[in-house]
């Protein structure tokens, strides 16, 4: 996308992500030579749907996805993805089940009686 570090987007207001986002759309849109219209009818939305997004107006995630998805773009959903991770509690119990150590059995004890 551009060279934005990470601070730079935390400290952009929620009006110029959603600019940065219609920028993305519309630098892509214009890359693959394609018009508004044939992206919006391709997307399912109308074409001042489309606009608003390229403007970095409001329009539903859902939109985001239908456009992204006839652009080729899905790849920024990546960033979304969740890792399910085993908790530290979980780990260390699951850890200790697997320790053993050596303990003295009843017939262990009735053999040193026997002596």
């Amino acid at each position: 996308m551009t060279g934005i570090s990470y601070e730079k987007w935390v400290s952009m207001s929620d009006d110029a992500l959603a600019k940065q986002v219609g920028v993305f759309i519309r630098h892509h849109r214009l890359e693959q030579n394609k018009t508004q219209d044939k992206v919006a009818v391709a997307a399912g939305i109308s074409r001042s749907t489309l606009s608003l997004l390229e403007r970095g107006k409001t329009v539903t995630v859902a939109t985001l996805i239908q456009v992204l998805r006839v652009l080729d773009q899905l790849q920024v959903m990546d960033c979304f993805e969740v890792e399910q991770g085993i908790s530290p509690l979980a780990l260390a119990k699951e850890e200790q089940a697997k320790w053993k150590r050596a303990r003295n059995t009843k017939s262990n004890k009735q053999e040193k009686s026997d002596w």
